[in-house]
């Protein structure tokens, strides 16, 4: 059944999913990491922390835990903490493949993830990926898919992912850039043996960069789940002294904070199905997890959503974002 199963869970917290990309590798593009993570980040420290955010995220009701292969260790730090908890057997598992983490587990590496979806790296990729997760994988998606991806076109690679398919796994994409909209069609119209190769859409959406929305809508409407990620923008909807005025007064408004509301708007969404949070900390999983039952009235709504920005002017800024 795969990813599937998600739908069969109906507390409110099961809209909202834990991805690891935060606590997998000492270093990404977060604000607040130096405040957020213990100053020496070894393997055992981020392995402690992982665990601590599964444990918190489990309790409260989440079951879609989400990794990567480029997460560092995610998919071997979650893969200890299922294995630790064997009646957990509702929890949903995604992960992803397409790039290879490469910065050694150093925060000032020159690079720390290289990209390639062609088939030859989906078999190394996947193999490793088995050798972690092995049956508790529901989800296998293409990491940041974009318009240009030889994914898209490479028939023998859409062969080899309909075999996993076959398998019961439930093969989806994340997509990433200005241009996700581009890629998430694209996508839709990708099959195999007549059918949808690709059932889970990941994307980054937020009040800052909503431009894949209407493209998320007809995802949805089509029948394909949507996961939401980086739905505080890398902290910048989430740090007090980062967050927007108009996000604030509405925090304030409705007793709650920042992330909550960020996290909330996009609850609102017919189409959501699943909201990321990308938490370092467990307080600021609890913060993120009151989002699952807040509501915001229509004034609410319009204000943040006046937060947009031109999609272009966004993802430059988020390239300019440090790895800390």
């Amino acid at each position: 059944m795969g990813f599937s199963r998600l739908a069969d869970i109906t507390a409110p917290a099961a809209r909202i999913g834990l991805g690891l990309a935060a606590v997998g590798r000492p270093a990404y593009l977060t604000l607040g990491r130096d405040r957020d993570l213990p100053a020496e980040r070894t393997v055992e420290a981020m392995h402690r922390r992982s665990g601590e955010l599964l444990d918190t995220a489990y309790a409260h009701g989440v079951r879609y835990l989400d990794a990567a292969r480029s997460y560092g260790r995610a998919e071997e730090f979650l893969a200890d903490w299922l294995a630790a908890h064997p009646s957990a057997r509702d929890v949903v598992v995604g992960s992803k493949w397409g790039y290879t983490y490469v910065a050694d587990w150093r925060t000032d590496a020159a690079t720390h993830e290289v990209k390639d979806h062609s088939a030859a790296a989906y078999e190394r990729q996947r193999g490793l990926t088995d050798a972690l997760l092995g049956d508790r994988l529901d989800l296998y998606q293409i990491h940041s898919l974009t318009p240009d991806s030889p994914a898209l076109t490479d028939r023998a690679l859409h062969e080899r992912l309909a075999a996993l398919a076959a398998e019961g796994v439930t093969i989806g994409v994340s997509t990433s850039g200005p241009r996700q909209a581009d890629a998430i069609r694209a996508a839709l119209a990708v099959e195999t043996g007549g059918a949808p190769l690709f059932r889970t859409f990941q994307t980054t959406y937020n009040l800052l960069e909503p431009s894949a929305g209407a493209a998320l809508a007809e995802a949805r409407e089509a029948g394909r789940a949507v996961i939401v990620k980086e739905a505080v923008a890398n902290g910048r909807l989430a740090v007090p002294e980062a967050a927007p005025p108009a996000l604030r007064q509405v925090a304030e408004e409705t007793g709650s904070t920042p992330d909550a509301v960020a996290l909330a708007a996009v609850l609102h969404r017919p189409w959501a199905d699943v909201v990321l949070s990308g938490a370092a900390t467990t307080a600021q999983l609890r913060s993120n997890l009151a989002a699952a039952t807040l509501r915001l009235n229509e004034r609410q709504l319009a204000l943040v959503d006046a937060l947009a920005e031109q999609p272009e002017g966004y993802w430059r800024h988020r390239a300019e974002l440090p790895w800390a």
